[in-house]
């Protein structure tokens, strides 16, 4: 779960402390797993969860980073994420920030839609996606500017 918690919070330390907590809600919610679907997919909601309300509780969620002309920063159809390795593309997505990569994770790690997001961050469908867009445009732009990756 430790993973998870990475995923969303950048500081180790915190992500740490997100963790604990996780596991305090786990135990205390324990006896409402129905048994139902994997015990792991409930347990990570939880985390997911967890973290985002530490997210939520530092302002991390504003959304506030702007990308120029994202528009402009679409992926050309180049091999360039089959040359990354997943280490790197972690680091990569571990150093978005934060509104850009919680978004991201959700959708792309996570599997939720833009209308689970939008309730889960309070925001609007159109911010989920539009947060998509940007956050991968900035992943993209780190690619393409980054010399190991040509």
């Amino acid at each position: 779960m430790m993973a998870v918690c990475l995923r969303y919070i950048k500081d180790k330390e915190a992500a740490k402390d997100t963790m604990q907590d996780g596991f305090v809600t786990l135990f205390e919610k324990i006896s409402t797993y129905k048994g139902e679907g994997a015990f792991e997919g409930w347990a990570r909601r939880i985390f997911v969860n967890t973290a985002l309300m530490q997210l939520r509780r530092n302002d991390a969620l504003k959304f506030s980073d702007n990308i120029e002309d994202s528009q402009a920063m679409q992926m050309t159809q180049s091999n360039t994420l089959e040359r990354i390795g997943a280490d790197e593309i972690f680091k990569l997505v571990s150093s978005m920030p934060d509104g850009f990569r919680t978004v991201f994770n959700l959708y792309v790690i996570e599997g939720y839609s833009h209308d689970e997001i939008a309730k889960m961050l309070s925001i609007t469908e159109g911010g989920s996606r539009s947060q998509l867009s940007r956050a991968r445009a900035w992943l993209q732009s780190k690619i393409k500017t980054d010399d190991k990756y040509d």
